[in-house]
């Protein structure tokens, strides 16, 4: 049956390991089963206006947030030996992902890697649009849902 993570990041800056949220559903057998949306304090807590304005955190909503290294165990389980999938996730969440953990000196699992744009050939926002799937884009969470539902459209498809 479809049992995979979807997940998703905003970034501090252009450092790619600047994670400052992460938003991961899980589904089991077609249904979701859990989300996970967590603020992550990037290193320094840095932020470049440029990506406040894109996703409206900010150094004031981290400073008291874990550190990635800090949330990894939490998130971990539901991406090594598993089917993940993520909007642009071959450019940017893959990418991020493992760089994020490179910066911290732990090791990328393995997992089987799936993208929703290479899927559709469409930005995230005009896919929801056209399918009516509720969206509050660069909201974390809210980007790996829906992420989450075009992969299940997808896949009963196949």
């Amino acid at each position: 049956m479809h049992t995979f993570t979807a997940i998703d990041f905003e970034t501090a800056n252009t450092d790619p390991w600047s994670i400052c949220q992460v938003g991961l559903v899980r589904v089991e057998n077609g249904t979701i089963t859990h989300e996970i949306s967590l603020l992550v304090q990037p290193p320094g807590n840095n932020y470049w206006s440029r990506f406040i304005d894109i996703h409206g955190i900010g150094p004031n909503h981290t400073v008291c947030a874990p550190t990635f290294d800090q949330i990894w165990s939490s998130i971990e389980p539901y991406i090594s030996q598993q089917k993940v999938v993520a909007h642009n996730g071959h450019s940017f969440d893959f990418r991020i992902l493992d760089k994020t953990l490179g910066y911290y000196g732990m090791m990328a699992p393995d997992y089987q890697k799936h993208c929703t744009y290479k899927i559709y050939r469409n930005n995230l926002a005009a896919l929801c649009r056209f399918h009516n799937i509720e969206l509050n884009h660069h909201n974390a969470l809210s980007d790996a849902r829906a992420c989450a539902r075009l992969f299940l459209m997808h896949l009963e498809t196949i």
